[in-house]
């Protein structure tokens, strides 16, 4: 898959689901839960796609997303000390 289609499919279900969100609360919580785990992805994407120039891969699957997703750029930046000095 091209990057700019993988971006943009990304950008589209987060977009979507901002405007829209789930309208019953017990499903709020899933809702955000899916946003923050796909922006994880598209996080670690980032990172694989410029830090490819420096030796940098980060395996993008649904622990990595997550831990990105929640913590943010820490949550990056340990996952990528984790795969340079630990495995």
């Amino acid at each position: 898959m091209e990057p700019s289609l993988v971006i943009g499919i990304i950008g589209g279900i987060i977009v979507l689901l901002l405007l829209f969100g789930t309208p019953l609360k017990l499903f709020h919580f899933f809702g955000q839960s899916i946003i923050k785990i796909l922006i994880g992805a598209l996080l670690l994407f980032f990172l694989n796609a410029f830090g490819s120039n420096f030796g940098i891969h980060v395996p993008i699957n649904l622990i990595t997303a997550t831990i990105s997703g929640f913590l943010g750029i820490p949550g990056v930046c340990a996952l990528t000390v984790i795969q340079l000095w630990i495995i």
